[in-house]
């Protein structure tokens, strides 16, 4: 599926399909919506799926590795042998995500969407057109091409999971120096200021944090990224796992898969989607709400409520894989059979 097939394939979710999903949670011998943001949630997978019976059966979390030549401004406190060393590790099954992912009945495919080095590994798939991003203080981070490409790369694992019969999907990333190009991303879509939302990543200190303003800031000013155009600004500011994850979303919205969002990175990312595509908000399901400053102001902007408030900020779609055994409970619930006609007790009426 190319960029413009899947974006000519993205239809509103069916709100029919959601009425009737809640028609039924209503039906539950419970008080009304006291199963809140799960009861919010579910109805979306419904009308994503169009289905009034939402289902997760088979789950798959898509992790893509991938560089930033942004690293050059002092923005990380490690290089890029660490996005190696992890996707090795997610490659061979012994990362969080992986160990989360197991505990939660989802598999996990590992990407190298574009990293500096060739981590050789049989299980590590190859989506790469570039060793990672250039610096986006100096210039574009990538070219038009190479952005599409890196589109194209997710929704080509989003297209081949579905096809596998998965039913919902989670989307992560690994890369030193991303929450800078994704902090980037939000500022130029949302038309904030680096110095408003702009966090700490994995642990910099003050200094540290005023070089990633300052590269953040300079990125702006250099490229005159369009917040109108979203695949202007990924291409100018992002990062390939960014465009990649971008790719997985409006994936999602054309083949009727829901996708589990992560945190900061994933929050760029589905600002990203739906500035290309507004209909591709539909298959969005909030998971966390992520320590990153950054990711709450995502999170409003895509107007959602994260039902997790744990302070997490690992990354590699661990918040996304955290949101499905509350997903799996939720559907037992509603799929089941204690309803009110069960119990033989008129049901609670909205007044």
């Amino acid at each position: 599926m190319t960029y413009s097939e899947c974006l000519e394939r993205i239809a509103p979710a069916d709100e029919s399909i959601r009425d009737a999903c809640l028609r039924r949670w209503d039906a539950v011998a419970k008080p009304l919506h006291s199963l809140g943001l799960l009861e919010t949630l579910t109805a979306q997978m419904a009308a994503v799926q169009r289905t009034p019976f939402p289902h997760a059966n088979k789950k798959r979390v898509l992790v893509f590795c991938a560089d930033n030549g942004v690293v050059a401004e002092g923005v990380t406190q490690s290089d890029c042998s660490v996005t190696a060393a992890v996707a090795r590790a997610l490659a061979g099954g012994t990362s969080n995500v992986n160990l989360l992912a197991r505990a939660a009945g989802a598999d996990v495919v590992a990407y190298d969407a574009g990293m500096v080095s060739d981590v050789d590994h049989p299980l590590l798939r190859r989506a790469k057109c570039a060793y990672g991003t250039a610096n986006l203080a100096l210039g574009p981070a990538m070219t038009r091409s190479q952005a599409v490409f890196a589109l194209e790369a997710g929704m080509s694992a989003a297209e081949e999971a579905a096809a596998d019969g998965c039913d919902i999907l989670v989307a992560g990333e690994m890369g030193i120096g991303n929450t800078t190009s994704s902090t980037a991303v939000l500022c130029a879509l949302l038309g904030v200021g680096p110095e408003e939302i702009t966090g700490r990543g994995s642990g910099l200190d003050d200094a540290g944090l005023r070089r990633k303003v300052a590269a953040i800031r300079s990125c702006l000013a250099v490229n005159r990224p369009d917040p109108n155009d979203g695949l202007d600004v990924l291409m100018k500011c992002g990062g390939f796992d960014v465009a990649a994850i971008c790719g997985v979303y409006l994936a999602g919205a054309a083949l009727g898969v829901p996708v589990a969002l992560d945190g900061l990175i994933s929050g760029a990312a589905a600002a990203t989607a739906v500035r290309i595509c507004p209909a591709a908000a539909d298959a969005l399901l909030p998971s966390h709400m992520s320590r990153e400053p950054g990711g709450h102001l995502a999170l409003d902007a895509l107007g959602l409520r994260a039902p997790i408030v744990a302070d997490l900020a690992l990354g590699e779609g661990t918040g996304g894989v955290a949101l499905l055994p509350l997903l799996d409970m939720a559907l037992a619930v509603l799929n089941g059979t204690h309803s009110f006609a069960s119990i033989g007790m008129e049901a609670y009426q909205e007044q």
